[in-house]
């Protein structure tokens, strides 16, 4: 577990063991958060099992995406951990923008 944490910490750039385990920390609970949200948005909306998936999907994006980004920099910020969360999100995000956008 330790060489996982060390991994981390040198990937992440960040400078001790404890500063790794409060970013771990914030994704947990931002997808926890995440995870009441989307149940809420979907009992309100009548989003069940039986709802088609591409109804789910749609939902998905509109809903749960967007409220997991929003809720890591709201916990990032006031964990203390804005910076870091900052250029994670924007690296993530160019991610999958460019999954999306053709190199040319």
């Amino acid at each position: 577990m330790t060489k996982l944490f060390e991994k981390l910490k040198e990937h992440w750039g960040l400078d001790s063991f404890w500063h790794v385990v409060l970013i771990l920390f914030i994704f947990s609970i931002t997808g926890m958060t995440a995870l009441y949200i989307r149940q809420f948005f979907f009992d309100l909306f009548g989003i069940t099992s039986d709802t088609a998936l591409s109804i789910k999907i749609i939902a998905w994006l509109l809903v749960v995406f967007p409220s997991y980004q929003a809720l890591f920099l709201i916990y990032g910020f006031l964990l203390g951990q804005f910076d870091f969360v900052w250029r994670f999100e924007k690296k993530s995000l160019n991610r999958i923008k460019n999954l999306f956008v053709r190199s040319e």
